[in-house]
């Protein structure tokens, strides 16, 4: 019983350098949520409709929440998300807007039965305050 037990301690000593795997993230104390990376896709489109809606190049507007998000039957998803825009009035004061956005990925697999590349369209933008 022992024997076995040298063994198999003796087998996991020699593989286990085997299987660590070194990783060094992208950069030091970054954290990425799924918000965030939705947020980076949908950015530009975002701000293209911003531009849009207030009649003028738009710095300093923030992402809000992402307040739902859809899956539709053609492989696409249509999110939802609140941000925030620069009021006219006050820099230091915000108007919240309601953002839905549907993504198409792109649709490179044979497995997948739709006929779009990689897109973002505006779905629909609303002005929550003023």
């Amino acid at each position: 019983m022992v024997k076995q037990y040298l063994i198999i301690g003796i087998l996991l000593f020699a593989l286990a350098p085997l299987q660590i795997a070194k990783a060094e993230p992208f950069s030091e104390g970054w954290y990425v949520t799924t918000e965030d990376i939705i947020a980076d896709i949908v950015f530009s489109s975002i701000d293209k409709r911003i531009e849009k809606e207030y009649g003028h190049n738009v710095f300093g507007w923030k992402r809000g929440r992402i307040v739902g998000i859809d899956y539709n039957k053609n492989h696409s998803y249509d999110i939802s998300m609140r941000i925030e825009v620069p009021s006219k009035s006050n820099s230091s004061d915000y108007v919240e807007d309601l953002v839905k956005v549907r993504i198409y990925p792109a649709c490179d697999s044979p497995k997948i039965a739709c006929n779009h590349n990689f897109k973002v369209v505006i779905l629909d933008y609303n002005h929550l305050s003023q």
